[in-house]
């Protein structure tokens, strides 16, 4: 092993799932019930071309409450990036959080470091691809989200108006709002342009 070796050169794209990549509906586990946003492919792909890798970062609350398992999870993540790679976009990973700290039954119910607004699955995932961080940046649909990066030291936040509905009083400082993910791809696509 070089010394080189350890040294974060990649940047990451971590997109949240629902409410950025797909239609936020209660609790999506099927594949007949998840619905790609429009311009989703041409984002990543955009994404990827900038030299982004796209990394999945969810809070899955719905396993935690029951509502269905990890491997119902698992099978649709499979399906999500099989047709991910199919629109030219490979996904260099997805990580998710299937705790609650209230709402958990059983194994589930607790707090973790993973969950976010917690930093723990991005900073997983930048060890695992060796990610620079600060030449990285984040999608989102909630503040929990933005905070989540924010934490994790990530360079660029981005929240978007296509899931959760938010205050733009609320919006942090250096957070950046933008209209749905192809809008937050072209202005990172942009400024790194400059």
């Amino acid at each position: 092993m070089t010394a080189t070796s350890s040294i974060n050169t990649g940047k990451a794209l971590f997109v949240d799932r629902d409410g950025v990549i797909n239609k936020e509906k209660d609790y999506v586990w099927k594949a007949e019930d998840f619905e790609f946003l429009e311009g989703v492919f041409e984002a990543l792909r955009e994404a990827v071309e900038k030299g982004y890798k796209i990394v999945v970062i969810t809070n899955q609350a719905g396993i935690a409450r029951g509502y269905y398992s990890e491997e119902d999870f698992q099978r649709l993540t499979e399906w999500m990036v099989h047709k991910l790679r199919d629109q030219g976009v490979p996904v260099a990973g997805v990580y998710y959080d299937p705790t609650h700290p209230e709402h958990g039954i059983g194994k589930y119910r607790k707090e973790s470091l993973r969950r976010k607004p917690n930093p723990g699955m991005i900073f997983e995932a930048a060890r695992e691809h060796h990610f620079d961080l600060q030449a990285s940046a984040l999608v989102g649909d909630k503040l929990s989200d933005i905070e989540a990066g924010r934490r994790a030291g990530v360079g660029r936040l981005f929240l978007v108006r296509t899931g959760h509905p938010f205050d733009d009083a609320d919006v942090p400082p250096g957070c950046e709002v933008a209209d749905d993910l192809r809008e937050a791809v072209k202005k990172l696509a942009m400024s790194d342009e400059l």
